[in-house]
């Protein structure tokens, strides 16, 4: 009925390495690197403000959720700049961060086998938006060749090899729209488990763009104000932008480098259903839910925290509801959606999903869907409103809904080294 994967119930092939995430490097509406994210997720900090890198005259109301204008040169040290579109500069940053955040050099990571999988919905979108206005208004003539060298999407991966000089790693771009993050995250997982590659560099990565906003608000998606998931009074996304970039490795090479460990990755589920363009199906989404818990080996009853997809759509958040109820049933823990906090970041979304569900495992605490009134009663969740928790969180699910049914799930979990046996190996 779907495209899938996931290992099968009862699959004889299990993981044969575990697989850790030992350095985050984020930049988003609400923090530039990965200890600001986490305070801002904490504090419940809301990166709502008048979109300005692109004219929005026309449209009635344009709010959304901008990286701060900040000097990326700290973290872009090889490439300059003006070679890079936006989503490209975010993406390096990010590596540059991650590394730096796992306390490992990239003369290090040249000597190992390595993978770099980054996400992306509209690639440069930023730049071709550029391009079209410059054609429709001046000609074709007067479009500047930098422009049309910065817009093939896959140099915002490759744009990171070439920063960190690592020309022996696999290197590739993946383009499923919101659910991309966490298909990057699964292609590194794979590898490194399978013991293909020692590290992998995953993510996702997307700067505003005029196409994109101007797309979603012709849809009647676009909230004049804030993201309210789950809310009785939600109407709509606000379009953001920014990275999210992990480093994740074998418990082996972590350990024998004293490695700071956020989180396990447990394992993960993809479906693609291909139901409706735009509208998520409910039971494609609960499979795919269960097939990352089986990858994972983890029952439902054992996850502590769901970091939803949560658009603040009317359609998608009930329907995203009521395939978590169809799978937990009455074990359904809190369900969270950080988009209230950093707008919906495209194919950065499900990237920083899976580094805020490690902070929380990692910090102790369930960060909240902000901007919260009243629970819409088809939403039957625990949204965690307007305020952090402080919670135990060992397992954590981390959700990502795409167009055209693309469906992707993680599950990470506190990392515990006595637990070598348990059946994640």
């Amino acid at each position: 009925m779907w495209g899938e994967v996931g290992l099968p119930a009862g699959s004889a092939e299990r993981p044969r390495r575990r697989v850790v995430l030992s350095g985050a490097g984020v930049l988003s509406s609400i923090g530039i690197g990965v200890a600001e994210f986490a305070a801002s997720l904490r504090a419940g900090r809301v990166g709502t403000g008048p979109i300005t890198l692109f004219d929005t005259t026309g449209f009635k109301y344009a709010r959304g959720h901008q990286v701060a204008d900040i000097d990326l040169r700290k973290w872009v040290q090889r490439i300059q700049l003006d070679q890079l579109g936006r989503a490209s500069q975010f993406s390096v940053a990010a590596a540059r961060m991650a590394i730096d955040d796992a306390g490992i050099s990239a003369d290090s990571l040249r000597a190992r086998k390595g993978l770099i999988a980054i996400g992306t919905t509209d690639g440069e979108g930023h730049d071709l938006d550029q391009m079209a206005a410059t054609m429709l208004y001046e000609g074709l003539e007067s479009v500047e060749p930098e422009h049309a060298r910065r817009v093939p999407a896959v140099r915002i991966s490759t744009a990171i090899a070439r920063e960190l000089g690592l020309w022996n790693v696999e290197v590739s771009t993946i383009p499923t729209a919101c659910a991309a993050g966490n298909y990057a995250l699964g292609s590194g997982f794979d590898a490194v488990r399978s013991g293909e590659v020692d590290f992998a560099l995953v993510g996702g990565s997307d700067a505003l763009c005029r196409k994109n906003f101007a797309g979603f608000y012709r849809i009647g998606l676009i909230s004049p104000d804030e993201c309210r998931p789950f809310d009785a009074e939600r109407d709509g996304l606000l379009t953001g932008e920014g990275a999210g970039v992990m480093l994740i490795e074998s418990e082996e090479s972590a350990l024998a480098r004293g490695a700071h460990i956020y989180a396990e990755i447990l394992g993960y589920g993809l479906n693609c259903d291909a139901h409706h363009p735009v509208a998520p199906e409910e039971n494609s989404v609960a499979r795919c839910m269960e097939l990352a818990l089986t990858d994972a080996n983890v029952a439902p009853g054992d996850v502590d925290m769901i970091s939803a997809h949560g658009s603040g759509t009317k359609m998608n958040d009930v329907t995203e509801a009521r395939a978590i109820n169809q799978v937990y049933g009455e074990s359904r823990p809190p369900v969270i959606g950080i988009k209230s906090m950093t707008g919906h970041t495209m194919g950065a979304a499900s990237a920083l999903g899976s580094i805020a569900s490690a902070l929380a495992i990692k910090h102790g605490f369930i960060p909240p869907t902000a901007n919260h009134h009243t629970t819409d009663p088809e939403c039957i969740v625990d949204c965690v409103p307007n305020r952090a928790i402080e919670a135990d969180v060992r397992i954590a699910q981390n959700n990502a809904l795409a167009f055209g049914g693309n469906n992707s799930v993680v599950i990470l979990g506190r990392y515990d080294a006595a637990e070598a046996g348990d059946g994640h190996e």
